[in-house]
């Protein structure tokens, strides 16, 4: 609540707290009161749900896969979706808000099913690192074919604006279509964290314990494609978020899922409103765009847990 109330009154217009609160609870009308409910709030509301759901998405995606480094961003869900977003733009170019968002749909599970085949094609399965090589070289790909579909059909300006990572320009009707799903993923893997926990610590506890493991994973992979093509859709590529705020979240609670997705909801839409909030005030009026801070903040840390973890991912 903090972190929200210093994101709707700092920016390249700076609005005092007192219009923000008459912009919340009242009628009231002028110039900054307009800025906080047209322009800061959908931003800010938009932060918060992509950050939520990104943190939640990479929780769970850490716990089916029992990977210290797995991470929406790094599995090919965000690359398939980006690519499935400019193939969109380029061949149905009318399509509304919903087709975009279902799209991207598509294009994460597709970018989730080649990281998981390609990594599951040596023999010995699903190691962490074999997983992170296996997400590299596909996302490499996704975001070339982004890249070349929007060099040759000419709309490399309007993918590169879907695609860049940030919420500038987040509507009340983009929120309207695509909180509803995020909202309805989260609470779904909130109902999964008991199996999720049981899950993390051994398959083969998980199937003594009468689980239906196949079936709960597939669940739960739907689960994290909603999330993290709602996500895309909303705000383009976010990397990192969904590796760093479980960690995070794992130091102060433990490692039980019950705990550990709630906080990291919750974590997750606190970074987000601090990323944002330092993109709107590095250089105002001119906007840093979020994923470079993002990816300033993730990449010492992704680089932490590798060494942190090294021994376990040879």
């Amino acid at each position: 609540m903090l972190i929200f109330a210093i994101a709707m009154t700092l920016g390249a217009a700076d609005t005092p707290l007192r219009d923000v609160w008459l912009a919340l609870t009242s009628h009231a009308s002028g110039e900054s009161i307009s800025i906080i409910r047209e322009i800061r709030l959908p931003r800010e509301i938009g932060a918060m749900v992509v950050g939520a759901a990104l943190a939640i998405s990479g929780a769970m995606m850490q716990g089916i896969t029992r990977n210290p480094l797995a991470d929406p961003g790094l599995l090919g869900l965000t690359s398939g979706a980006n690519a499935a977003l400019a193939i969109t733009l380029a061949f149905i170019p009318a399509a509304n808000y919903f087709g975009i968002m279902i799209a991207c749909f598509i294009g994460a599970a597709l970018g989730a099913t080649l990281v998981l085949g390609i990594g599951a094609l040596k023999k010995g399965g699903l190691s962490p690192l074999r997983l992170v090589l296996a997400g590299s070289a596909v996302s490499a790909f996704l975001y070339a074919i982004a890249e070349g579909v929007g060099i040759y059909f000419k709309i490399s300006k309007d993918v590169s604006m879907w695609t860049s990572g940030g919420v500038i320009g987040t509507t009340w009707g983009q929120l309207q279509v695509i909180v509803p799903f995020i909202l309805i993923g989260m609470i779904l893997s909130l109902l999964f964290s008991k199996q999720l926990t049981v899950m993390s610590l051994s398959e083969e506890i998980a199937v003594g314990l009468g689980q239906r493991t196949a079936l709960i994973k597939g669940l739960m992979i739907v689960l994290i494609i909603i999330l993290a093509g709602a996500s895309v859709a909303l705000v383009g590529n976010l990397a990192f978020i969904g590796l760093m705020v479980p960690h995070l979240v794992r130091g102060v609670v433990g490692t039980d899922y019950r705990y550990i997705l709630p906080m990291s909801g919750i974590g997750g839409a606190a970074f987000m409103l601090i990323a944002d909030t330092l993109g709107r005030t590095i250089n105002a009026p001119y906007e840093t765009p979020v994923a470079a801070i993002v990816a300033m903040i993730g990449l010492p840390f992704f680089l932490f847990i590798v060494r942190k973890g090294g021994k376990g991912l040879s």
